[in-house]
């Protein structure tokens, strides 16, 4: 009869219709969290379309951006320049040759993240674009920054405050504090090994007259 299937429509209908989108489907298989809007918070749980949607875009070009540096391996510095890096860490860090000789020894020590940081930082403030400079300074968040990165680099807690309310509006010097205090750290921990380490003493031994090596 009419009136009973009209009935049971006008129950089954208006219950589905009262459903938010999101939470229509449990029945099936688990629906994914709603990713459309993207959150304000840039914390290590935030994962929304529009940083997912150019990660990988921005995170090639991020990667061929920064490897120029080990192509320096394939020149030689002078002795010259190998000993001038025993003179103090800025001159290590200002020399490109010298860069790549201290992250492959980081490399090492399972601490290459916080040249990489460091690099990063160094680019995000070369940088004047300022969607560009968003992108970057999310990627750059959540590769060192966010807690459930395998490459967080050390930093203390004020500095991590003050980076995530800096991140409600990224700018090229959002990461000053954090890289400053990881320069810091690579100067005052790293730096000494590497001066004693045997990858700079042979840099050191390159320097010596071709002569003395085809004898």
């Amino acid at each position: 009869m009419p009136t009973a299937h009209e009935a049971e429509k006008q129950h089954t209908g208006p219950a589905e219709a009262d459903q938010p989108p999101s939470m229509s489907s449990h029945a099936g298989a688990p629906a994914a969290p709603s990713r459309n809007p993207c959150c304000l918070c840039w914390c290590c749980c935030c994962s929304c379309s529009w940083s997912e949607g150019r990660r990988p875009a921005w995170r090639a070009s991020g990667e061929s951006k920064l490897q120029p540096l080990p192509s320096c391996e394939a020149c030689t510095p002078s002795p010259e320049e190998v000993q001038s890096w025993a003179q103090s860490f800025d001159k290590l860090m200002h020399s490109p040759a010298g860069r790549s000789a201290f992250r492959a020894f980081l490399r090492t020590e399972y601490s290459e993240e916080n040249m990489l940081f460091w690099l990063a930082c160094e680019e995000l403030k070369a940088e004047a674009n300022q969607h560009v400079v968003d992108e970057k300074a999310r990627l750059i968040y959540e590769d060192y920054v966010s807690i459930l990165s395998p490459k967080e680099v050390s930093l203390d807690s004020r500095v991590r405050e003050g980076i995530n309310k800096k991140m409600q509006e990224p700018s090229a010097h959002t990461f000053d504090d954090a890289q400053l205090q990881i320069y810091t750290l690579m100067h005052r921990d790293s730096y000494p090994r590497f001066l004693s380490s045997p990858a700079y003493r042979a840099l050191l031994l390159q320097g010596d007259p071709p002569s003395s090596h085809e004898a």
